[in-house]
């Protein structure tokens, strides 16, 4: 999987088609990723005894890897990600702009 916890990222198709967020967490077992402001669901939650009322809660769900891709840091627009030699170091980079990604 080449999206990272911390990656700026943009759904490419779906319901959220178009939105941006960072990326809180990734689960390449699952192939998904959990970014912050996509796919937020209301999850009822039943009383306890450290909220006695209960609530309704958001939780933010996990999306398939495919519908995202990485923000290019030059152009601000979707891109591939590739991987290139520095030194001894592999480096992640932009396929669009050629920019090095951290």
């Amino acid at each position: 999987m080449k999206i990272k916890t911390g990656d700026k990222v943009i759904v490419i198709s779906g319901e959220f088609k178009g939105k941006t967020g960072k990326v809180i967490k990734a689960l390449p077992k699952d192939n998904q990723v959990v970014v912050e402001g996509i796919n937020v669901k209301k999850k009822h939650v039943k009383p306890t005894q450290a909220d006695p009322k209960g609530s309704v809660k958001d939780i933010t769900c996990p999306i398939y890897v495919s519908k995202v891709a990485l923000v290019d840091p030059k152009t601000g627009k979707a891109t591939k990600v590739g991987y290139k030699m520095e030194g001894d170091k592999k480096v992640r980079f932009a396929k669009k702009s050629g920019t090095s990604i951290k």
